[in-house]
């Protein structure tokens, strides 16, 4: 295995994406490759082999080939794998990553003035026997899927970048084989367990082509081989998205569809309103769970609401119980999350006691609840958190209106 990663130069923009490419795809490439010769078709197999599971880092390194092959594949592909551009390091062992993609985020016809870059977080949590050894190694991938953010939740510091674009589904997919790569995980493979979370930057449902096809081949046992039932996509409610992917079916994820979790964050739509904006536009919470419930769910599927609970807004125990009221006909579990603080952002976290409460007021209704463990807050690695803080210590003016940062949002009861 190279180890180089590296972007190849020669490939134009209007290349094909190597990293967005399945086996089949590859191999109808290929045929342009050796003039004259016709290049058989399980070279396309050979090439994701070498890209999703050896994690190559240029043409050179897929040795299978031979070596005229190689020596124009960088003419025919773009292979642009993101760069680590820094490592950040918790007490608690996450990393939190800011990644160097291969061009400038800057709005449609403006020239890039410098490298775009998204954040990924990397949790270890090892598993033990109970003779204390460990039985398997279980990680968590947190991954973004834009560059910055257009839904604006009020409580999450990626809201204040504003949205820059879309990542592509190869920028999708090079993240998680970057952090593979990094971390020398086979997944599947012995004691590695891989979790994947699309809870980073962005909005998943508002870049789905791309997301659907990154999942797709990320969960090919061919490539990387994540199983989808290790895989979690976090939606802020994009209603239409949320019942086109209850209809995904088996041509488009063979092994299973990953699951789903849905940000509720506010029992009426008077307080997810004044969080989440969004939630006017997607028709309200009646339209949001009525999507919910097109979701085809299995005897032990189960529909994850994500619940951040800010103290004085969404918290008290008259919330839980419309809480209640609102998931009654959805078989679901809630997570909680206790805000994670950010800098220039109006909100407290409430008090663990005050946690504890509204959790035995969920469960006591019927409903399982868990409390989600806070990871990386020290890094600004945490739910909410992620702003490229690699280049700044303090997240910027608001994107959209442009003043500064937003003033206070007033207690909702």
């Amino acid at each position: 295995m190279s180890s180089t990663i590296a972007s190849e130069a020669p490939a134009t923009q209007e290349a094909p994406e190597a990293l967005a490419l399945s086996p089949e795809e590859l191999a109808e490439q290929l045929p342009a490759l050796r003039p004259g010769r016709k290049m058989p078709r399980y070279r396309g197999a050979q090439i994701f082999h070498a890209l999703h599971q050896e994690y190559a880092g240029d043409w050179e390194a897929v040795q299978t080939l031979p070596a005229e092959a190689r020596s124009r594949l960088g003419e025919h592909f773009r292979l642009n794998w993101p760069r680590i551009a820094q490592r950040f390091a918790s007490v608690d062992g996450t990393i939190r990553y800011l990644l160097e993609l291969a061009d400038g985020a800057t709005p449609a016809g403006a020239v890039p003035a410098a490298p775009a870059t998204v954040e990924a977080v990397y949790l270890p949590d090892e598993v033990f026997d109970r003779a204390g050894a460990s039985v398997r190694r279980r990680t968590t991938f947190c991954i973004s899927t834009q560059v910055g953010c257009a839904v604006n939740c009020q409580f999450c510091l990626t809201a204040t970048l504003g949205l820059m674009r879309s990542l592509t589904a190869g920028e999708i997919v090079g993240q998680v084989l970057t952090l593979l790569r990094e971390h020398e995980l086979r997944p599947g493979k012995g004691l590695d367990r891989v979790n994947l979370v699309l809870m980073g930057m962005g909005e998943p449902f508002l870049n789905y082509e791309n997301v659907v096809r990154a999942l797709r081949l990320l969960t090919l046992q061919e490539g990387a081989g994540l199983a989808p039932r290790r895989i979690t996509v976090s939606t802020s409610g994009i209603v239409d998205k949320i019942r086109r992917w209850g209809q995904e079916g088996v041509e488009t994820f063979p092994r299973g569809r990953p699951r789903l979790a849905i940000s509720l964050n506010a029992p009426t739509d008077a307080q997810r309103q004044a969080i989440m904006p969004l939630n006017r536009g997607q028709g309200g919470l009646a339209a949001l769970l009525a999507a919910v419930r097109t979701l085809p769910q299995g005897p032990r599927e189960y529909v994850t609401f994500e619940y951040v609970l800010l103290a004085g807004v969404n918290d008290s125990l008259d919330d839980a119980a419309r809480l209640l009221a609102l998931v009654a006909e959805v078989r679901c579990k809630i997570n909680l999350i206790a805000w994670n603080m950010g800098p220039s952002l109006p909100f407290r976290t409430p008090a663990p006691e005050q946690v504890l409460a509204f959790q035995s007021r969920l469960v006591a209704g019927g409903v399982a609840t868990y409390i989600r463990r806070p990871r990386g807050q020290d890094i600004y690695a945490a739910c909410g958190q992620l702003f490229n803080a690699g280049t700044r210590l303090t997240p910027p003016a608001r994107a959209r209106g442009g003043a500064g940062p937003r003033s206070p949002t007033p207690p909702l009861r």
